[in-house]
């Protein structure tokens, strides 16, 4: 059963995005593939609110749940074509499925005639190139490749492309980032960094995610063009973890652990399934800086994303 919320904190880029003109275009209908993630379903509320026409896919047969303005289609497995001769054209689109798995679906994508794209990648194809943990170099790489495949694709289809970058995801309590450490803080009632945990981060709200998704979708201006995209915000990644606490109402207890700790805690850790994923590299990277500057996407896309102020909303329930 797909979750889908009211979102009703639309951000500065709303604004904007009204700006935009965008009623103008309604008669517009926008594919989504990755309907389902957290990013896509934040799409689907801004669609609906402006009044657009979406055709969102998913893996999942989710046809019980056509509203007016979207309706749910089941992707055929990657590297099948579309069968239905009279499938209805479909020019703009936005992918936020992870990336590496697009090219799978280029042939499907061609059978709509698309003229312009909107996917999403991460800037973690530059901060966990070097990572210590061979699975997070393995991340980096397939963002890297699917860029460049979206690239080779879009081009000898004449298809306009737009890359997004976002840094650290949150909101809503379904993000792997900061809703991972809240239930962590939920379970064991403290948070544990290694050293200052001085390095700074850029979180970035799903909405605003998404609200970028749509600016650079309806700036026809600009095509062929990557932006890194971060919240509004820039604080250290020890202020991130105070600001959670305090969304939780909790005083924060911060406890500084030397990394053999670190070693042993997430060996320990990685037995339960919700922390399957953890690794070392992601204390050590507690001191690092990982920003990238927006202002590319700020004065081309007119994007005007939140600071990091969570509500109640952006955390997952108390139940581990």
């Amino acid at each position: 059963m797909v979750s889908l919320w009211y979102v009703g904190d639309f951000s500065h880029s709303q604004t904007i995005l009204q700006a935009y003109k965008i009623v103008a275009m309604t008669t517009q209908s926008i594919g989504i593939i990755g309907a389902t993630s957290l990013v896509g379903q934040c799409l689907i509320q801004q669609g609906i609110a402006q009044k657009h026409h979406i055709t969102a896919f998913s893996r999942r047969l989710l046809t019980n749940q056509n509203q007016p303005y979207v309706t749910w289609q089941q992707l055929p497995p990657a590297a099948q074509k579309e069968t239905d001769r009279d499938i209805k054209k479909i020019l703009f689109w936005i992918f936020v499925a992870p990336i590496w798995v697009l090219p799978g679906y280029f042939d499907f994508l061609l059978t709509f005639k698309p003229q312009r794209i909107v996917v999403l990648s991460s800037t973690s194809r530059f901060t966990k190139q070097n990572s210590s943990d061979l699975n997070e170099q393995v991340i980096a790489q397939k963002l890297a490749d699917g860029e460049a495949l979206l690239e080779s694709w879009a081009n000898l289809n004449k298809i306009e492309w737009i890359i997004l970058r976002p840094t650290l995801i949150y909101g809503y309590g379904q993000d792997k980032n900061v809703a991972e450490i809240t239930r962590f803080i939920h379970r064991y009632g403290f948070f544990p960094i290694l050293g200052k945990a001085s390095g700074l981060r850029q979180p970035i709200h799903s909405n605003d995610v998404a609200t970028a998704c749509l600016l650079a979708l309806w700036k026809r201006s600009l095509s062929n063009l990557s932006y890194n995209i971060t919240g509004d915000e820039t604080l250290s990644y020890r202020q991130m973890i105070e600001r959670i606490f305090v969304a939780l109402n909790i005083t924060p207890r911060i406890i500084t652990l030397p990394l053999w700790v670190f070693y042993a805690a997430v060996w320990l850790l990685k037995r339960l399934p919700r922390f399957q994923h953890w690794n070392t590299s992601m204390a050590t990277r507690m001191n690092e800086d990982l920003i990238f500057d927006h202002s590319e996407a700020k004065c081309d896309l007119y994007f005007s994303p939140k600071p990091f102020v969570l509500e109640m909303k952006d955390l997952p329930s108390q139940n581990p």
